[in-house]
Order: C-alpha cells, then sequence, then structure tokens
C-alpha cells in the first residue's frame, strides 16, 4: 500500500493545481481579456476536445509503456505549459491564442495521466481494494474541489487571475516530483510494464476496448449516463463565471464557493457510497441516487442574487452528492468487470466518451450562450443533469448487487 498511498499525495497536488486553474483560466479570459460568451466556450471545449482526438490511441500506448514515466512526464508538462500564462501575461503580451494553446495541450497531457492513474490502481490495491481505493480518490477529488477551487476564487480576489496560475504550475511540479516514489505493484519493480512484447496493431487494440465497453449492456449504460452527467454539467460550468461575474455582478469568490459547494456534495457522495452500496447493493445504489437526486439539477439555473444563490447552491449539492457516489461505484464496477489486460484500454474508452462530452458540452454552452443566452445555457445543462440517470436506471446494473470477482468479469477478455 506504500506506493498508492504516494500515488494518493501525488494526486493531491495534481488536483489542487487542477482546480485552482479551474476558476484561474476562464476568468483570465473575461477579466483580462474581456472575452464573450463564445470565446469561454471555445476555452472550454479546446481543454477536453484532446480526449476526443487521442483519447481512444491512448489507452493503447499506456498499455505498452511504464505508467509511472506516464504520470511523471503528464505532470511536468501541465506544469511547464501553465507557467507561460503568468509570465506572459508579465510581460504584457498574453493573448487568447495562448490561452487556447495552452488549454489543449494540458488536455493532451491529462489524457495520459488519466488513463494511467486509472490503469496503474488495480495493480498497487488488488482487486479486492479497489472499492475503498477508488472511494479515497474520489473524496480526494472531492476535497479538491473544495480547497482548490474555494482557493481559486480567494487566490482571485487577493492577487490576480493570471498570478494565481502560478500556483496551478507549481502544483503540477510537485506531483510529478513526488511520482517519483512509486517503484511498483508491492513495492518492488516497476509499474505496468505494458502490452506483451509482441507489440499488436493499434488498431485491433483499439477496436477491442470498444468492444469491451460498448458490446457489454452494463458498461455501455455506466458509460452513457457517465457522459450525459458531463455533458449536462459542463454546458452549466461553462457558462457560470459569465452570469456570475458579468450578468449578475458577483465576485470571482463568490464563484469558487459556489463550485466549492459541489465539491463538498461530491465528497459526502464519495464518503456515503461504500456504506449504501453495503446496505442495498451496488446496482440499486446507483438507481436510487439517481431517481433521488438528478433532478436537483433543475435548481441550478434558478441561479440569482439573494436567497435563489443559495438555492441553486442546495441543487448543486445534492447534484454533486450523486456525482460523487457514481463515480466511487461505477468506477468500481468497470474495473471489476475488466481484466488487466484491457485496463488501459478500457479506461482510455470511458475517457474519449465522458471527457468527449465535456468538450461537447462545452462548445454547446458557448454556442446557446453567444446565439441565444447566458441563462437559456444553464437550464440547457440542468436539464440534461436530471435526466442522465435514466441508462442506468433501466439496466441491469440496476440489479446488480456485489461487485464482480476476478473470476466473474463480465466480457473480459484474457490476458494475452
Amino acid at each position: 500500500m506504500r506506493d498508492f498511498r504516494v500515488l494518493f499525495s501525488a494526486t493531491a497536488l495534481s488536483q489542487l493545481g487542477t482546480n485552482v486553474g479551474y476558476v484561474a483560466v476562464p476568468l483570465v479570459a473575461v477579466t483580462a481579456l474581456d472575452a464573450r460568451p463564445g470565446q469561454v466556450g471555445a476555452l472550454a471545449t479546446l481543454s477536453m476536445v484532446a480526449f476526443l482526438l487521442i483519447g481512444l490511441p491512448a489507452g493503447a500506448w499506456v498499455d505498452r509503456m511504464r505508467h509511472r514515466r506516464v504520470l511523471i512526464a503528464a505532470d511536468l508538462v501541465r506544469g511547464s505549459l501553465y507557467a507561460t500564462v503568468p509570465l506572459a501575461w508579465w510581460l504584457e503580451c498574453l493573448t487568447l491564442g495562448q490561452l487556447y494553446a495552452v488549454v489543449f495541450l494540458n488536455g493532451c497531457a491529462t489524457v495520459f495521466f488519466d488513463v494511467a492513474s486509472q490503469s496503474v490502481l488495480p495493480q498497487l490495491v488488488g482487486r479486492n481494494g479497489l472499492v475503498r481505493a477508488n472511494a479515497a480518490m474520489v473524496t480526494l477529488m472531492a476535497a479538491g474541489n473544495v480547497a482548490g477551487r474555494g482557493a481559486g476564487g480567494g487566490l482571485m480576489v487577493l492577487l490576480t487571475a493570471p498570478v494565481a496560475v502560478v500556483c496551478t504550475a507549481v502544483s503540477y511540479m510537485a506531483s510529478a516530483l513526488r511520482l517519483t516514489a512509486v517503484r511498483g505493484a508491492g513495492g518492488h519493480g516497476s509499474v505496468g510494464r505494458g502490452a506483451p512484447s509482441g507489440r499488436p496493431r493499434l488498431g485491433p487494440q483499439i477496436a477491442e476496448g470498444l468492444r469491451h465497453v460498448l458490446g457489454n449492456k452494463e458498461l455501455r449504460a455506466l458509460a452513457l449516463t457517465a457522459s450525459l452527467s458531463n455533458l449536462g454539467s459542463q454546458i452549466v460550468n461553462t457558462m457560470l463565471p459569465v452570469l456570475f461575474v458579468s450578468e449578475l455582478g458577483l465576485t470571482a469568490g463568490a464563484l469558487g464557493l459556489f463550485w466549492a459547494v459541489g465539491g463538498v456534495g461530491m465528497l459526502l457522495g464519495a464518503r456515503c457510497a461504500r456504506v449504501i452500496a453495503a446496505r442495498v447493493g451496488f446496482g440499486r445504489a446507483l438507481g436510487l441516487a439517481g431517481l433521488c437526486l438528478a433532478p436537483a439539477g433543475l435548481l441550478v439555473p434558478l441561479v440569482d442574487r439573494g436567497p435563489w444563490l443559495y438555492v441553486a447552491g442546495a441543487g448543486w449539492l445534492l447534484a454533486l452528492f450523486k456525482t460523487g457516489m457514481d463515480n466511487v461505484l461505477g468506477v468500481s464496477l468497470r474495473q471489476g468487470m475488466t481484466s488487466d489486460a484491457l485496463l488501459g484500454r478500457m479506461n482510455a474508452t470511458f475517457r474519449f466518451l465522458l471527457s468527449g462530452a465535456l468538450a461537447i458540452g462545452a462548445a454547446v454552452s458557448g454556442l446557446v450562450g453567444e446565439v441565444g443566452s447566458v441563462r437559456g445555457a444553464v437550464w440547457t445543462g440542468g436539464v440534461i443533469m436530471a435526466l442522465a440517470f435514466l441508462p442506468v436506471f433501466l439496466s441491469p446494473v440496476r440489479k446488480r448487487r456485489e461487485l464482480p470477482g476476478p473470476a466473474r468479469q463480465a466480457g473480459a477478455a484474457p490476458a494475452k
């Protein structure tokens, strides 16, 4: 478990940087560069479009590479990219074009980091430890949302948005340094030796991962629900900086706190996931969480000054509580249904679908905000969030009580 603790602490640093940057970068565009809604939408789209471009081959590549090296290299690239933003601002040459390039290239590095991180986890904790480890990771992500986004809003009140980006760069560099302490599963050897020596062709490997996910009713339902959730939440999140700062006249600190409330909801959902699943079963927990909590997404578009800010915040907290549960139980289920040989490609397929939904959501949000209204974009996202639970609720996942064991990995291909 030593290596898992190292990965956990490095991920904590990485999450801090990611969440500070999540608040800072769009506000750099809005406050320092006077970006319009469509430009803010383009910025968010470019931050995710890499998953559509290289998400699927990245899984096959990661299956062939040492995961520790992938994680370290990704963090170094991300830290270096974000360091250029405050430097350009200081030199008075910061442009939207540079921000577009930074978020796009950062997205490419994040593809590899995310796939490698989820693929190495079963090696570090064993399949029996997946639920506990995933709960810890999702709790960490939620805590990062609270601390990082709250800190991001505070830093922009005390300093400026470009200067706050320095914290993102430093956090990624610190994460890379911490990851050098990972030695391998069980503390010996290297992590993730990759694909077999035969080096099969990339195309068939990608197709195998797609068939594994899309050909399995349970995995397909998990992917569809998660993709719709991401689509709706991204439509909302992309327009929130414009709605808060430009239309409602609220501060960056208020936006950071609103996002932090969602982090609290995700944190609580992650912590409750194992307890609820132990009582009612994995699938029923996912189904009931969707049925009871997903409609809270309809409260988020009501955000305004005064009491409606708190109503929307309560809706955001409940919707993200569901997301926290989904992340723990859904990720554990899909890892349990997949053999070690397919983990990278399975994770890459999910990341392709889920992050592709984020890219599409950002583009839709910018388009609706530009040609329609910012408020209309937020309503569109809220409705999608409220309906996203249906694929899992109507699928065989709802009847599954236990995490599949290694001998019962539905649809898993044997290692070659």
